[in-house]
């Protein structure tokens, strides 16, 4: 649900606060906590470093004193980046003290920010000051104080003061309700299974660790061969079924296909033992539930993120039992198999096997890793779309948060088992779908040399979370036959990818070239949507069409609840 468009086709701030923090939406993997000592050693590190290099910090603040020369006579040109939304608005223009604080602020920035990356370190140490650096110097933007911040100074003086009450308001609510965090989303707009995730259909399977969804035929004819989603466990399902003009669930009804979507349970400590193995068990139970009720042989099946990790593993295990025959084509959306091809961002500065180490003790004794928690983490690594922003908006203009589909349920976070935890986090330096046999699930060994299927595999340009790069050498994974769509937006925005949107484009190719800047170089762009293009694929793997099922699910398998079940709103 997107806000109003301001004057002139400009966002407004609400719309452009969802948009920000849509891009960096929570659905990640693997999952280490940020250790207090790793930031105070990163502190330490630069701090001796610019210790014992002085010329390096001298021509640094040299530099600085010299623009802050020039921005004191009003001769200086620094300016912020021209997509740097903390200083949209004109008065940090048009007003001369507003103008030099912003620029006094920038040139700081940068003396602050060059003068970390010209000292000499070990590159971990680099890394994790840089990281630490960017999380001091953004949250001290003279946008994040009210007396210091145009837009909030007019607010409370257009306002009446009025804005500043409801600031104050929303700070405490949010200490009390939001553990601290500003709200991202005005909650009270949307409800699970009125206005989200309200697809008909119904759960035609239950076992104790999901559900399985499957949606009422909306066309007379409908595809034999169903196709199975499996969602993360780190968020509920209904990402795949937001409001009805992006639900991917209703275009895949639109086009006749027979959808049958996962819905992980919610775990509690009481779950604290389930793994990996427990999911790809339960997992084949309800494959199994969806090939009786179709009475297809063989599935089409799809995972995003550590769905995908976990649809990797499922294949594999299948092909090692002998069972793959199940499977007819795989889809895999923004999904790094190699843990390897992930490590060349500042955040795998804080994955180290001690990190890893206290991020299993601390699930381990909790018996969960409790999606709030991460979310707190994850925040501060991208702190301006994640908090500051935010902070602006709710406490010094005094507005509501956003109401916006991708940020409610990104906030209605979930719980993860500490089994499973552990054995995500495992992955990282074990790479096991880079090494036959690092990893078996009830005693057969994952090989990806066994998985022989027509793949699609889909990443976005902007995703910070499972960067394009990474992405492309999971398609690798699958063989060089695969398709690779490298769509143009972030995590999930790459996946709620409707037709219609003018703004739309992907690139399409097979993944035949070992370098990923080479395929892009090579490979065709398209306008529009890759949805278009994945219903062509999913229509020469879905078998003959056949008459609509009359019910969902049949006589071994009655329905048992309406969609979205029950396990979605679990607390």
């Amino acid at each position: 649900m997107a806000a109003s468009k301001g004057k002139k086709g400009h966002k407004s701030p609400a719309e452009d606060i969802a948009q920000s923090a849509a891009e960096n939406t929570l659905a990640l993997n693997p999952l280490v906590g940020v250790r207090g000592q790793d930031l105070l050693a990163a502190s330490t590190s630069v701090m001796r470093a610019i210790a014992g290099q002085p010329q390096t910090f001298a021509r640094q603040w040299l530099a600085f004193s010299s623009e802050l020369g020039k921005i004191l006579t009003n001769t200086s040109e620094v300016a912020p980046e021209p997509k740097d939304r903390r200083f949209a608005d004109p008065a940090w223009q048009s007003n001369r003290l507003n103008k030099g604080l912003m620029q006094a602020y920038v040139a700081w920035s940068k003396a602050v920010t060059e003068t970390v990356d010209e000292i000499d370190l070990p590159d971990r140490d680099a890394a994790r000051a840089r990281l630490v650096t960017s999380i001091f110097v953004d949250a001290l933007a003279p946008s994040n104080m009210l007396a210091t911040n145009p837009t909030a100074m007019k607010a409370l003086v257009d306002s009446g003061g009025r804005s500043a009450v409801s600031g104050l308001k929303n700070f405490f609510e949010d200490m009390t309700k939001n553990g601290g965090l500003p709200s991202s989303v005005d909650t009270s707009k949307f409800e699970v299974g009125k206005n989200l995730a309200n697809t008909p259909g119904h759960v035609v399977f239950k076992n104790d660790v999901l559900e399985l969804v499957h949606y009422t035929a909306t066309t007379d004819k409908v595809y034999r061969r169903p196709l199975l989603i499996v969602p993360p466990q780190i968020n509920k399902y209904y990402s795949v079924d937001l409001a009805p003009e992006k639900s991917m669930i209703q275009f895949l009804l639109a086009n006749g296909f027979q959808p049958y979507c996962v819905s992980w349970r919610n775990p509690t400590k009481e779950h604290r033992e389930w793994d990996l193995t427990t999911y790809i068990e339960a997992l084949d139970e309800a494959c199994d539930a969806a090939l009786d009720i179709s009475g297809s042989e063989s599935v089409n099946i799809m995972g995003s993120c550590s769905g995908g990790i976990t649809l990797a593993t499922y294949v594999a295990w299948l092909a090692d039992r002998k069972q793959g025959k199940k499977i007819n084509a795989v889809i895999v959306a923004v999904c790094v198999l190699d843990t390897m091809a992930a490590q060349d961002n500042d955040f795998s500065a804080l994955v180290s096997p001690e990190s890893v180490m206290l991020a299993k003790k601390a699930s381990q004794a909790r018996g969960v890793l409790d999606g709030q928690e991460m979310a707190k983490m994850f925040a501060w690594m991208r702190p301006n779309d994640l908090i500051w922003n935010y902070w602006v908006n709710n406490y010094l203009l005094g507005n509501a948060p956003p109401a916006f589909d991708v940020l409610f349920w990104n906030a209605d976070t979930t719980r993860l088992p500490a089994g499973l935890h552990g054995d995500f986090l495992d992955m990282i330096f074990s790479n096991p779908f880079m090494n036959p046999g690092k990893l078996s699930i009830g005693g057969h060994p994952i090989d990806m040399s066994k998985v022989k299927y027509p793949t699609y595999v889909i990443a976005g340009t902007t995703d910070h979370i499972t960067p394009w790069k990474a992405v492309y050498e999971t398609a690798r994974l699958f063989g060089s036959d695969t398709t690779f769509i490298l769509s143009n937006s972030g995590h999930l925005q790459s996946l709620l990818n409707p037709p219609g949107n003018p703004k739309s484009w992907f690139v399409k190719g097979k993944a035949r070239l070992k370098s990923a800047d080479r395929w892009a170089e090579t490979a065709t762009k398209h306008e529009g949507s890759w949805w278009l293009d994945w219903a062509e694929f999913l229509k020469s793997k879905s078998g003959d069409e056949v008459k609509k099922p009359s019910e969902q699910g049949n006589k071994k398998h009655p329905p048992i609840d309406p969609a979205p079940g029950t396990y979605i709103f679990e607390p």
